[in-house]
């Protein structure tokens, strides 16, 4: 009998990748002519995991989030591992906003996930350990259906896929 085959499907996001996309973007907020003298400040929280931007007003505050969005999508940083929350009014009459880093399935996620890929009727076994999901089959073929599949749905997460074996 044929030896399994598996990858998993984790949902991961390189932190250092993330720094560098907000220096990048402070850098970028203190040269540029419509943002230099505003007072905009964006700062990473490594151990939180979160983004906070502070700003004068909400379409300043909207502006360096754009200017923040460009700098993540060229460090090839999907949007959606960036969990917005709303704009709140912080004292002095500015704006704050703070955004987390999404990382790893949570069990929800991986229910639908698990879900979705039996509902495929493919001959494959999905397992959720964890944060992350691990798909496995005799065939390389149904796995390799199964990655095409994930890759089409829409799960409001970055999906990788990951030691494919």
């Amino acid at each position: 009998m044929a030896k399994d085959q598996s990858f998993d499907v984790v949902s991961q996001v390189d932190l250092q990748e993330v720094d560098n996309a907000v220096q990048q973007a402070v850098k970028e907020i203190s040269q540029r002519y419509d943002l230099k003298d505003s007072g905009a400040t964006i700062a990473f929280d490594r151990s939180a995991s979160a983004i906070t931007i502070a700003a004068p007003s909400d379409f300043v505050l909207g502006q360096v989030r754009d200017v923040l969005a460009t700098k993540l999508v060229r460090r090839s940083i999907d949007l959606k591992a960036v969990d917005w929350g709303k704009a709140e009014a912080s004292s002095g009459g500015t704006s704050r906003m703070t955004g987390s880093i999404v990382n790893g399935i949570d069990q929800e996620i991986g229910r639908r996930i698990n879900k979705d890929v039996r509902d495929q009727k493919l001959k494959v076994k999905v397992q959720i350990e964890g944060d992350k999901v691990r798909v496995s089959s005799p065939s390389r073929d149904a796995l390799q259906s199964v990655i095409a599949f994930l890759k089409e749905q829409d799960y409001g997460i970055p999906l990788q896929f990951v030691n494919y074996r």
